[in-house]
């Protein structure tokens, strides 16, 4: 399967995980517990990789296993940076505005390329550097609003905490995506039986959520499991699906692709979801939303592209070699 038919198809998804999410509230609030996605997305995506990895022990060769415990305790790590990272989110959101830290959020782009870097130890041409800095431009752009609105104003009058933690927000989110092509690609395992292990622990962690929700809320609720599927509907199982498949979209990224593939996929879904906002919800598109997107496409070409197709450089002239002239050479010799 070719990496950008994947990357497409989560493109795709990923655009289409707001819009189902919004459209599955009520009156614009849930009435499911929206704790309870995430962990049935893990669950679907467990399910689906543990088949997979059965048909795939039923062939011969089997697929490569390893179960060696230095290995296997490596696969947590992922679901605790997100787990930390989850929190940040939510202590950034207590200094700055929404708007702020949608803006703020394109600072993971960056990160996952200096981290891309760093840890995997890809080299980047300067090419590929001005386009991911065009990337993080032109997401940027397409979010901020007129400069007569409030929310304009309010970009830079944030507390000093809200912006150091909205960059600890993208480091940790860029962690974890490179954490994640780390493990996938540490070794020649199955991705089925890494998808196992990954969404073993993860599953364990959002469950594990769930029950310190109930603490915290001294079970006024009742306990997770007997609300897991209150209020659910056709809407509602759409958005577990489809975060559940786009998961095990981006782990085949990570495995057969890498990490800045996954980052342009998601930047173009959420231009792609302003686009499609324009016909589902009267959203009013604006000058800096087509500049964003004009500045993205740049962006997508500069990485993509051959360097001799950005650079333009003229074609090898081949000499014809009945056009050589002999030039006779005369041979001194020493008297």
């Amino acid at each position: 399967m070719k990496w950008y038919f994947v990357a497409l198809l989560l493109t795709v998804l990923t655009s289409s995980q707001g819009i189902l999410t919004t459209l599955s509230q009520s009156n614009g609030k849930y009435k499911y517990d929206y704790a309870t996605v995430p962990f049935l997305a893990e669950v679907f995506k467990l399910i689906v990789s543990s088949v997979f990895l059965w048909r795939e022990c039923r062939n011969s060769p089997p697929p490569k296993m390893t179960t060696d415990w230095k290995t296997v305790r490596l696969f947590p790590i992922p679901s605790v940076i997100y787990l930390i990272h989850n929190n940040v989110q939510f202590a950034t959101l207590t200094y700055v505005d929404t708007s702020t830290y949608q803006i703020m959020g394109n600072l993971k782009i960056v990160t996952t390329g200096i981290l891309f870097r760093l840890f995997l130890k890809k080299k980047l041409s300067n090419l590929q550097w001005m386009a991911i800095m065009l990337l993080a431009v032109g997401t940027t752009t397409s979010q901020v609003k007129g400069c007569g609105e409030a929310s304009c104003n309010s970009l830079f009058s944030a507390p000093i905490q809200g912006y150091m933690l909205g960059i600890l927000s993208a480091c940790l989110s860029a962690l974890a995506g490179v954490y994640t092509e780390f493990l996938m690609k540490k070794n020649h395992d199955s991705l089925y039986w890494q998808n196992v292990q990954l969404y073993t622990f993860g599953a364990i962690f959002n469950m594990a959520w769930l029950v310190f929700d109930d603490f915290r809320a001294d079970f006024e609720r009742g306990p997770w499991w007997q609300r897991l599927f209150n209020g659910y509907s056709i809407t509602t199982w759409m958005v577990v699906l489809n975060l559940g498949s786009s998961g095990l979209l981006v782990s085949w990224i990570m495995k057969y692709a890498d990490n800045i593939v996954k980052v342009y996929s998601t930047s173009m879904a959420m231009l792609l979801t302003m686009v499609l906002s324009v016909f589902l919800f009267s959203f009013k598109p604006t000058l800096q939303l087509f500049l964003g997107i004009i500045i993205c496409m740049m962006s997508l070409h500069m990485y993509f592209a051959p360097p001799s197709m950005l650079v333009g450089l003229p074609p090898t002239v081949r000499s014809d070699p009945e056009s050589l002239v002999a030039i006779p050479v005369d041979h001194k010799t020493d008297s």
